[in-house]
């Protein structure tokens, strides 16, 4: 999509708006093109194919989703209430806070080399440096999303050449990303440590998906656009040839919530346009068939992996 980025650099935004580019995609590309720190995140391979939900389910609702090689499964965990003798469901992760604290969470595993990740003011700083607010009804909802993190079990399921592998009933944080300080159902919540399972490590680190944090950054709030900008991340550069994903196709992996095709056509069409404002090597072709995949550059030269 190099027709926005080229109109922004000639011409500046207003130049890019009377061309008739929609204004969220003008917003999202400048936003990019203007952040000067070249920062970089990771993420396991799997969430490029598999991701959790964009919106909430209900507090027991299993998550469940299907690529062509990988499984996801999401069972909501439970907390305990009033005396602790009895407990009630916390919920599946969703949105783009979760997405955000497991990118923070795998990029500081990659970067210092350990399963152990400080929180606290270390995750508190990585959301106040890609704009997301800590405080008020945000911090609440981050906090909501790190509970459902640490007490739900997200397992991977992999099949290589028809036989079933890979993180088979691993849970992706082996210690809880908050405690609670008082007991009761409203009990604060306080930062803590948390650890990778062994399990998901290993993939992590054989199967990173290195990314740009600016990018990120400027799909902060936008689930769908934050899952799409990763896939195209995974694809683009490991393809040879163009290759038609048909809109069924996408539909399966990034629309389980549309009961109609022709309800997410039109709205995934607007999310890839926001994934490759921030990834402008990206060459992609929407068609009535569905989306044809042309090999690309990476959004991180592999030069800039090893140097970081």
């Amino acid at each position: 999509m190099g027709t926005v980025h080229d109109l922004l650099q000639a011409k500046g935004k207003q130049g890019a708006l009377e061309a008739g580019i929609d204004r969220s995609i003008v917003e999202v590309a400048a936003q990019y093109l203007s952040d000067e720190d070249n920062a970089l995140g990771f993420a396991y391979s799997g969430w490029a194919q598999c991701a959790l939900p964009h919106k909430r389910l209900a507090d027991d609702a299993t998550w469940g989703i299907a690529a062509e090689r990988i499984k996801l499964m999401v069972e909501p965990g439970r907390k305990p209430v009033g005396d602790g003798t009895s407990s009630e469901f916390v919920g599946v992760p969703f949105g783009s806070h979760a997405r955000l604290i497991l990118l923070f969470l795998q990029t500081e595993a990659l970067r210092t080399g350990s399963r152990e990740v400080e929180l606290g003011g270390s995750l508190r700083g990585w959301l106040g440096r890609i704009g997301v607010s800590v405080g008020g009804m945000t911090g609440r909802l981050v906090r909501d999303q790190a509970e459902r993190i640490s007490r739900c079990r997200l397992t991977f399921h992999l099949t290589t050449g028809g036989r079933g592998s890979g993180l088979v009933n691993q849970s992706i944080v082996d210690r809880a990303l908050f405690i609670e300080d008082g007991g009761g159902r409203q009990g604060r919540l306080t930062l803590e440590t948390a650890k990778l399972s062994e399990g998901f490590f290993d993939q992590l680190k054989k199967h990173p998906v290195p990314l740009e944090e600016a990018a990120i950054k400027a799909l902060s709030n936008n689930a769908p656009a934050l899952d799409c900008y990763l896939w195209l991340a995974y694809r683009l550069h490991a393809i040879s040839t163009n290759k038609l994903v048909t809109w069924q196709a996408l539909k399966g992996q990034f629309g389980t919530a549309f009961r109609e095709l022709y309800h997410f056509k039109p709205r995934f069409t607007g999310t890839i346009a926001l994934a490759t404002a921030v990834y402008p090597e990206a060459r992609i072709e929407v068609t009535q068939e569905g989306v044809i995949l042309k090999p690309s550059r990476p959004p991180v030269a592999p030069k800039l992996i090893a140097i970081r």
